[in-house]
């Protein structure tokens, strides 16, 4: 479970669900429960985080045997050669 200790913070990036505004979001914890509130509309909701995000899967992580089964075969050729 995630806590936010900092009284409020921004979130970078972040865009309100309700007037889509980008940069307007702030976190904090009241009572033991994590918030989010836009500062441009006033939208709040509460933050239901009850398990760790799963990692997105790149190129770095993949296993490799997906790897391999993604790795195509390409033969390059020589466009003087063609005619």
């Amino acid at each position: 479970m995630f806590k936010f200790k900092a009284k409020k913070r921004f979130i970078a990036g972040a865009i309100c669900p309700k007037c889509s505004a980008m940069d307007k979001l702030i976190i904090y914890n009241e009572n033991g429960q994590d918030f989010r509130e836009c500062i441009e509309c006033g939208f709040n909701d509460k933050m239901l985080l009850q398990s760790n995000p799963k990692e997105l899967e790149t190129r770095v992580n993949m296993s490799r045997e997906k790897k391999l089964a993604e790795t195509q075969i390409v033969k390059l050729i020589d466009p003087k050669n063609i005619h």
